[in-house]
């Protein structure tokens, strides 16, 4: 991964005007990843957009940590379904087209 697809960590927190030990916790509870580079944490770019909706979900909801994982564990079973449903439609339009 190159420094072009990182942030700094703490310029996200300032950006975001929370502190850096948010984001430690997340990272303790799995929900974010960072990497470390010169003792500076750094988000990989791809984890912005889940991170920036953590943030809304602590918030605007005031949900906590344990919350906050549930939440994402469940978020993540919702795609994985939406992910099925589309492949058994393909499937089932393959059959409908035989006909």
């Amino acid at each position: 991964m190159t420094e072009e697809n990182l942030i700094s960590a703490h310029e996200f927190c300032v950006y975001h005007n929370i502190g850096h030990s948010f984001i430690l916790h997340l990272k303790e509870y799995g929900l974010v990843e960072t990497i470390t580079l010169e003792q500076i944490d750094y988000i990989p770019s791809e984890q912005i957009e889940k991170l920036e909706r953590i943030l809304r979900i602590h918030r605007e909801l005031e949900i906590n940590l344990e919350g906050i994982d549930t939440i994402d564990h469940m978020l993540q079973r919702v795609d994985l379904l939406q992910q099925e449903v589309i492949q058994l439609k393909n499937r089932l339009r393959l059959y409908e087209d035989i006909d």
